[in-house]
């Protein structure tokens, strides 16, 4: 079996950018069209195969448990330490947060779901941006976010979203997939929010995403979304406020 990590040239844990911007060096090297040397023309489609592979969370998963599983049958003892079991059993904040992208990567999406929200409703001061590099923690809080939406929990996967757009600030240059999470996040705040989540949490969602930068525009129909929450929940008075604030956007 090829190792796709070598045909890149990027190591087992490279994070989706580095997967990327190999790619393109390697395009640029090895593309017939831009070479004119047809002879490439294998090595450039085994390429374009590792980075399908690779680049895709589920495939790169599938992938890492068929290739590194028969790798490790090659050595002796290499079954004797299992990770899961070991991150299964401890308590610590940090094992659970590495358990829970251990679990999202290796086909048990349910249970790093899971996970997560039990972590989030027993710990106030729980985020996974503690435990992590900032390029691994946007790629696969990410993904969390796409499970957690694809399960129906937006309220949690704007707490998680809201985490990674705020850390994403405190840098002096954005991560290269910036906008996508911000695309993201704005498309649930729009779609999946009013009318679909209790009237309090889409308050709090809404009041979150007012210091989420997204602009004017987007603050007013933040604002008045508050004020039909307001309304609902029979405060007129601050329903009134939120919709002079929107009008004034």
């Amino acid at each position: 079996m090829t190792n796709f990590y070598k045909v890149l040239g990027v190591r087992q844990n490279a994070t989706l950018s580095e997967i990327k911007r190999a790619y393109r060096e390697k395009v640029k090297l090895l593309h017939p069209d831009l070479t004119g040397d047809v002879s490439l023309t294998d090595e450039f489609n085994q390429v374009v195969n590792a980075y399908r592979v690779l680049s895709d969370a589920r495939q790169r998963s599938i992938f890492d448990e068929s290739f590194f599983v028969k790798i490790r049958k090659n050595h002796a003892n290499a079954d004797s330490f299992d990770y899961y079991k070991w991150l299964s059993a401890r308590d610590d904040m940090e094992s659970r947060a590495k358990l829970i992208f251990y679990t999202l990567m290796h086909q048990k999406e349910d249970e790093a779901v899971a996970e997560f929200k039990r972590m989030q409703m027993t710990h106030v001061d729980f985020t996974l941006k503690d435990y992590f590099t900032r390029e691994d923690f946007m790629d696969y809080g990410y993904i969390l976010a796409e499970e957690l939406v694809i399960r129906g929990e937006y309220y949690d996967a704007i707490i998680l979203l809201e985490q990674i757009i705020k850390m994403e600030y405190s840098y002096t240059y954005f991560y290269i997939f910036f906008p996508e999470v911000l695309s993201f996040t704005l498309n649930i705040l729009k779609k999946n929010i009013d009318r679909v989540i209790p009237d309090e949490l889409a308050l709090d969602v809404y009041e979150r995403a007012l210091d989420l930068g997204f602009g004017r525009a987007n603050d007013s129909f933040f604002l008045k979304k508050m004020s039909e929450e307001y309304m609902r929940l029979g405060d007129r008075v601050t329903a009134e406020i939120c919709l002079q604030a929107a009008n004034k956007n």
